[in-house]
């Protein structure tokens, strides 16, 4: 608006123009003009406050999941506008917030019926059953929300009685009797490391030991999938890193390239302008 390019002037120079903007809360409102960040946002919206352990401290998720995801949504609502517009020949204001990313990602908890009091329970983990645990060495993270999935677990832990009680039948009961269940799967879960129990469990029980991301480099679902690749740099000379998010068969794109360093496109968009307008 500062600059006279918002989407009010240019769409009368172009009705077919789709116009996106990315803003931290949203066009509108008390915070419109606040500068949005990444974990800023995670914390207004109970996204840290959810990811804290049992009367502990609110934390925060590392990897800029609000920034990268609210791209997603830039891409996807982009992508919508383009194919509405082959429709109806109009373009569109497309606008995407850090507020609203974070919220989108956590619409399946942002469900508040009428008559429910504040404190509803919101926590989706089966308590505790379903989540990370501690093994002999290394953690492990654990689903067992359906009975099939249940009746796994416990017949691979060693434990097929627990699938057989009645106390533990369904979902809900687990999570009311988790102060007793979550001792005997912890303490049975310390026979064996993180990645002996992933093998054990196989397809039997949705699972996964704790890695860092560094171990994703020589995974080799990783390389099947040719998600690495090496990247040359001219300061670095070389170096490891994700090829695409996206994998197009007929379109693939270029391989991945190091960020230009500073000027090192000067040169030709000077010559490319210059051929542009002839001089």
């Amino acid at each position: 608006e500062r600059l006279g390019i918002a989407f009010e002037q240019l769409t009368q120079l172009n009705p077919r123009l789709v116009y996106c903007s990315v803003t931290g809360y949203g066009a509108s409102g008390p915070l419109r003009s606040k500068a949005g960040y990444d974990q800023v946002l995670q914390t207004m919206t109970g996204m840290c406050a959810m990811q804290a352990k049992e009367d502990g401290p609110p934390e925060i998720l590392y990897g800029s999941v609000v920034d990268y995801y609210a791209s997603a949504l830039v891409a996807a609502g982009v992508s919508s506008a383009l194919y509405e517009r082959t429709q109806s020949g109009l373009g569109q204001h497309v606008g995407v917030s850090l507020l609203r990313a974070a919220l989108t990602m956590q619409s399946a908890r942002l469900v508040w019926a009428e008559g429910e009091p504040r404190e509803i329970g919101r926590d989706m983990r089966s308590g505790g059953i379903t989540g990370i645990h501690p093994t002999r060495a290394g953690h492990i993270y654990i689903s067992a929300n359906t009975p099939h999935f249940w009746q796994a677990l416990c017949e691979k832990i060693g434990l097929p009685e627990l699938a057989a009680n009645p106390r533990y039948a369904s979902v809900r009961l687990r999570a009311q009797h988790h102060a007793e269940l979550v001792p005997l799967l912890r303490q049975a879960l310390a026979a064996r490391s993180a990645l002996e129990w992933e093998t054990l469990f196989g397809e039997a029980v949705p699972c996964a030991a704790a890695r860092a991301v560094e171990d994703m480099f020589d995974h080799p679902q990783v390389a099947a999938e040719d998600m690495i690749t090496d990247i040359p740099d001219p300061t670095l000379g070389s170096y490891r890193g994700f090829t695409r998010a996206i994998a197009f068969d007929r379109t693939p794109g270029p391989q991945p390239f190091a960020a230009p360093t500073l000027g090192q496109h000067t040169q030709m968009l000077r010559d490319t302008l210059g051929s542009a307008t002839g001089q």
